[in-house]
């Protein structure tokens, strides 16, 4: 496991078995990649400076980060002859088009540095398959949620941005009428998708989602209900690179063998019994 603590911390893991697991702190811009995939059969590539906002504000950075990041870590498995390459790529390749579900097969409307960044970083993948004979696979992830996730960082999602407001007797705040709608995806969903896709035969994008739509005032109200407390939300104006709806078609990636399992009011609970259990 590559790392540099950038956007996560290594606690996070701490309740893991790290009896198997190597951690290699470093930048993947900047480290020999080549010798850390030394006798590894599968790359699961998730580095990323993650965030709409955070795009926006450091173009650059996310550049570095997403697509310079992305091309090292393609031809150092390339050059490690690894078997196969999974990237980590988002829904926001999609953009604001009107239409529901999104469908892998639809064209790309990237309205953010961080979704032109994903977009790129697929198309990477593709010419690697196609000219390095490495099969790759690219997974849009739809607003992935669970417990540790950081609630802190002005970058923050909003699941834990609202339980920890809520928690702390605070509004949540929404950006726009809270009307807007996500397919919001179970961290452990997206875990299962990596390893099926990684050991399957299938290459190509796959959307990765639970194929459901929850309003965010409804998301807000559910919360309170979960946590025990009166919620009113904020509203404030609508950021830059934000889309309105979000729902995907999940049945290409059942071609290997994805189902999401659970529902969306066992995940809250879950992330909220995580986040209850912190001094936040």
């Amino acid at each position: 496991m590559v790392d540099n603590q950038s956007t996560g911390k290594i606690e996070n893991i701490d309740h893991l078995n790290l009896d198997n697991i190597e951690v290699v702190m470093g930048d993947i811009t900047e480290i020999d990649l080549v010798e850390v995939f030394e006798g590894c059969d599968y790359v699961l590539h998730q580095a990323a400076l993650p965030s709409v906002p955070r795009s926006i504000k450091d173009p650059l950075a996310s550049n570095e980060a997403n697509i310079t990041g992305t091309l090292k870590v393609l031809l150092a498995a390339r050059d490690s002859e690894v078997l196969k390459v999974t990237f980590a790529s988002s829904s926001s390749v999609y953009g604001d088009t009107p239409t529901l579900p999104k469908v892998e097969t639809m064209p790309l409307n990237p309205q953010s540095p961080y979704a032109v960044t994903k977009a790129t970083g697929e198309l990477y993948c593709q010419n690697f398959t196609d000219i390095y004979d490495l099969p790759t696979v690219c997974l849009r992830y739809f607003n992935v949620f669970g417990p540790r996730q950081d609630p802190n960082s002005q970058y923050a999602a909003v699941i834990p941005k609202f339980i920890t407001s809520i928690i702390h007797d605070q509004p949540p705040v929404i950006f726009g009428d809270g009307k807007q709608s996500r397919d919001f995806t179970y961290v452990s969903n997206v875990v299962e998708a990596n390893l099926l896709a990684a050991e399957s035969k299938e290459t190509g994008v796959f959307n990765v989602a639970c194929g459901r739509r929850i309003i965010l005032n409804n998301l807000a109200m559910m919360l309170g209900e979960i946590i025990g407390k009166e919620v009113e939300p904020v509203y404030v104006d609508p950021r830059p690179g934000d889309i309105k709806h979000s729902l995907a078609d999940i049945s290409k990636a059942e071609s290997f063998g994805f189902r999401p399992a659970s529902d969306f009011e066992d995940e809250l609970e879950e992330t909220v019994r995580f986040f209850n259990g912190l001094e936040l």
